[in-house]
């Protein structure tokens, strides 16, 4: 199993990004699929999911209205698309998922928004 992530990177606020999870070694249409961040000096935290199909999608509240999760079942990927972002967005961006008792996570992201 493998979760790459990529897309992060320093913004200004109320810029936008979008992080890109490229996914192999297990089927991905099957899996419901979140975006967890771990901003300095906090825990990682869980602030968007999505269904296998995309059909439904749940978010943080602090997000809401900002970021939107998405994915490509034909092409492995999972999106979040952010906007208004806001300093306290700063943190390091993971894709997850979970089966059979495991998290699998990528490598992080690191969002860094900053004037």
């Amino acid at each position: 199993v493998q979760l790459v992530e990529s897309g992060g990177d320093l913004v200004q606020p109320g810029g936008s990004l979008r992080l890109t999870c490229t996914a192999s070694g297990f089927t991905f249409s099957d899996e419901p699929l979140r975006w967890y961040r771990q901003g300095p000096g906090k825990e990682r935290e869980n602030i968007a999911s999505i269904s296998s199909t995309g059909g439904r999608t749940n978010y943080v509240e602090y997000v809401k209205g900002r970021f939107t999760i998405s994915r490509d079942n034909a092409k492995n990927t999972l999106y979040l698309q952010m906007t208004a972002l806001k300093p306290e967005d700063t943190a390091v961006y993971y894709c997850n998922f979970y089966q059979s008792g495991i998290d699998y996570w990528g490598q992080g992201t690191q969002v860094t928004v900053s004037s």
